[in-house]
């Protein structure tokens, strides 16, 4: 790999901010990197398949097909923990305790593993992190196969946490080769969520299967070769992996991505989406269990991502205009309105049938709000700091979940699984306002910034 100091990942669209990066090259020229990606300088024909044209760059396919194989795990984990720990301690409680300490853990850790990545390469840290959190899960399943104590379950779950956030390494590598393009990149982060949806769609599925037709502890096992082997795959293809940030002696100190202007306020939004999807998976499981079909939730929620998923394609086939921040509150004011379908379904009928219907068609605004907010994140993340950057907004979704679940969760308990469908409403109204917000704080800083650059007595 060459050692030149890497660009940040130009994402602007036709109405960038002035705080975007310089503006990119033309579109179709090469990275520049010398990494021999195969794409400098080559001329791709156009087809209207933009998926086509987007997996016609040498290398894709490869580091595309081992980042799914790790990426499928990422729906496993949790489920099978869940499974393997209630059967054997006889504790759902004790099962959930678990989980949520490694949620918490990822929470802190995974910032830390994705600043190394940004900063030594994916490859270098990618690999030895996963090691380690597999070594996690294998510890987990031999602490409550062989009844250590409890203590044991909580620390070997968060050795799990230095999990690298591989959907983010998988969107450095595109931003990487397709840097000054916006609408490809556009397409490859369309695909990007659209697989996060498949896997965290297809994961819980193949969790439950294995676990319940082999033994408690078969899901957390395939899970954990899934991951080292999909990892390892991708580490592999070396000739489409983002330069690391070189770092001199006289270099400044990095600063986290959370101080870069827009982050915060972004993140924001990411929390309140985060709430929308662990709001809406505690209601609809305690919806299903209140019609006697408890087994149903779980296929319910899979036609949300469903969903999702299908919108999440048709909307990277599209190329739609105008200023990536007024898209992004366009996408979250559709969220916001289909995310009052659910409710409406089981205030109106009480039927599980009428509910999978919402359900599917609430999920075809969840991708767009989330295809938008990720190229956000690159285009405002700092230099060299992309992984990071990604990873927080990562982060601020799972802190999301957690809230909206424990917020669903009260509601149900106390006011009835009916009125749990208001917590994700809510939440889809609280991320509308917030990037309403963010996008008129952004639009009013864009014009002060003309009027100072502009020259005296214009």
């Amino acid at each position: 790999m060459p050692q030149a100091r890497p660009t940040a990942p130009d994402t602007r669209d036709t109405a960038a901010s002035p705080d975007s990066p310089a503006t990119p090259p033309p579109a179709g020229t090469g990275t520049g990197t010398g990494t021999g990606t195969g794409t400098e300088g080559v001329s791709t024909p156009r087809t209207r398949n933009p998926y086509a044209h987007l997996f016609a760059i040498p290398g894709a396919t490869a580091f595309t097909i081992g980042n799914l194989i790790a990426r499928l795990p990422m729906g496993m984990f949790s489920v099978s923990a869940v499974i393997m720990i209630a059967g054997a301690r006889d504790s759902y409680a004790l099962a959930g305790a678990v989980t949520a300490t490694g949620l918490a853990a990822t929470a802190v850790v995974a910032p830390w593993t994705a600043r190394l990545v940004d900063r030594h390469g994916q490859a270098r840290v990618a690999v030895p992190a996963t090691a380690l959190a597999v070594l996690g899960s294998l510890s987990l399943l031999l602490c409550v196969r062989f009844g250590a104590p409890d203590w044991t379950l909580f620390a070997s779950y968060a050795a799990t946490a230095t999990t690298p956030n591989t959907g983010g390494m998988s969107r450095a590598r595109w931003s990487h080769l397709l840097k000054g393009r916006p609408d490809a990149l556009h397409t490859a982060n369309s695909f990007e969520q659209s697989a996060d949806e498949l896997c965290f769609m297809l994961g819980p599925v193949l969790a439950a299967f294995l676990c319940g037709s082999l033994f408690p502890q078969a899901g957390t096992l395939v899970g954990a070769v899934l991951l080292l082997t999909g990892v390892l795959l991708f580490a592999a293809q070396r000739a489409t992996e983002p330069p690391p940030r070189q770092r001199t002696s006289d270099s400044p100190k990095a600063k986290s991505p959370l101080r870069a202007r827009g982050m915060p306020a972004l993140l924001s939004v990411f929390l309140a989406t985060g709430a929308v999807f662990g709001s809406m998976e505690v209601a609809t499981l305690a919806f299903a269990d209140a019609q006697g079909h408890k087994a149903a939730g779980g296929v319910i929620l899979a036609l949300q991502a469903a969903g999702s998923c299908a919108a999440g394609l048709v909307y990277g086939a599209l190329r739609p205009s105008g200023p990536l921040d007024r898209r992004h509150v366009w996408c979250s004011a559709g969220m916001a309105a289909l995310m009052t379908l659910p409710l409406l379904a089981v205030a109106a009928t009480g039927s599980l049938v009428v509910l999978a219907g919402a359900l599917l068609v609430a999920g075809m605004a969840t991708a767009p709000t989330m295809v938008t907010g990720m190229t956000l994140v690159q285009r405002y993340a700092p230099e060299g700091q992309l992984n990071e950057a990604m990873t927080l907004a990562v982060t601020g979704l799972l802190g999301g979940i957690a809230c909206g679940a424990a917020g669903g969760g009260w509601a149900v308990e106390h006011l009835g699984p009916t009125a749990g469908y208001t917590v994700p409403a809510a939440a889809a109204l609280c991320a509308l306002l917030l990037s309403t917000a963010r996008a008129c704080a952004t639009s009013t800083r864009a014009r002060r910034s003309a009027r100072t650059r502009a020259p005296y007595g214009a």
